[in-house]
């Protein structure tokens, strides 16, 4: 089920129907539907979508030419293109003569392993982009690649795309549209329990109560929920440990750098750089009072819904849950929950 994101299609489809070059960045965090969006955009369009890997450029290259030759049936079967120039000449010259959408998924998985992918890019969009009608996206889940390897000043290919989406997870009334069994009370409590980001609200089953759900994800070791967020900081930031004691600081009441700092035994300074990245991760929320320049004064708090409730309730209680106890690690985190919500 696709709901939401109407802004965004809109966008999508004024470019789309330009008839003229445009070269579209999509970004955000893992599970938020940046590809269920392109997806639903693409629908009836004469799309080539590839999603790299993180592998080398040989085997992405190959998984490119074989989406090639999916897109373009006169292509002899099993061809394989030289290079990535080569192939993305190709497709330009695909789209000389018609309205050609091109996806490139998970950007920075092929953008890594093809040094040169960035560069050839800009030269080939710079060549072609007069006279092309290719529309290209380019998706990728890193945020700090994105930001800095295509979005960037320095990045080659700054100045190149005609626009960009960062996607964020829904807001409470959007997430309320995938709960039609909930009551009101009870989607207040599912929006405080997993956020709005669509991969974990897809987790909640509104035919059963609050409190089952909680069970069946956040209480049990066999469900995607239950490791989230240690595989979602391993994928984003180079040392995780650090990363997790500072939002563990931070659901456990610690508001203040300071406070933060004496509880994880770091330096504020080395502290200010994690909360930085956390902060565009929109894992942290930084709040200082209006009209208050002193950084004495300004409190962090768990922005991420999900990410707030598992870091309070699940590592405390993770030895309860291994052993399958959900029903008594419930009992424990049920007087607080609420009011965590």
């Amino acid at each position: 089920m696709f709901i939401g994101r109407q802004q965004e299609l809109d966008t999508l489809n004024k470019l789309y129907h330009s008839g003229k070059f445009e070269f579209a960045v999509i970004y955000g965090r893992r599970r938020v539907g940046k590809t269920a969006l392109i997806s639903e955009f693409s629908k009836e369009k004469d799309t080539i979508f590839f999603t790299g890997v993180e592998t080398n450029a040989k085997q992405n290259l190959d998984n490119f030419s074989r989406c090639i030759v999916e897109y373009d049936t006169g292509i002899a079967a099993g061809l394989s293109f030289a290079s990535f120039q080569a192939a993305l000449e190709y497709v330009f010259e695909l789209a000389k003569t018609k309205r050609l959408l091109l996806v490139l998924d998970e950007y920075p998985y092929i953008a890594r392993a093809s040094k040169s992918l960035a560069s050839t890019l800009q030269l080939l969009i710079d060549k072609n982009k007069d006279s092309s009608k290719l529309f290209l996206i380019l998706c990728g889940s890193s945020m700090s690649y994105m930001e800095d390897h295509v979005l960037a000043y320095k990045a080659p290919l700054y100045g190149r795309r005609t626009a960009q989406l960062k996607i964020n997870p829904f807001d409470f009334f959007e997430a309320c549209r995938y709960f039609t069994g909930f009551s009101d009370i009870d989607k207040a409590f599912a929006y405080g329990v997993v956020g709005g980001t669509p991969q974990y609200l897809m987790q909640m089953d509104d035919s059963l109560s609050i409190e089952e759900n909680i069970k069946n994800t956040y209480l049990n070791p066999a469900s995607a929920m239950f490791e989230e967020p240690n595989n979602l900081l391993k994928q984003e930031v180079r040392e995780p440990a650090i990363y997790n004691a500072v939002v563990t600081a931070i659901a456990m009441g610690c508001s203040k750098m300071n406070e933060i700092s004496n509880k994880i035994d770091e330096d504020t300074s080395v502290c200010a750089t994690y909360m930085k990245n956390l902060t565009a991760l929109g894992i942290v929320k930084k709040e200082s009072p209006y009209g208050e320049k002193s950084s004495r004064k300004t409190i962090y708090s768990i922005e991420d819904n999900m990410f707030r409730f598992w870091y309070r309730f699940v590592p405390e209680n993770t030895s309860i849950i291994s052993r399958g106890a959900a029903n008594l690690a419930y009992k424990r985190i049920a007087p607080e929950y609420g009011r965590c919500i």
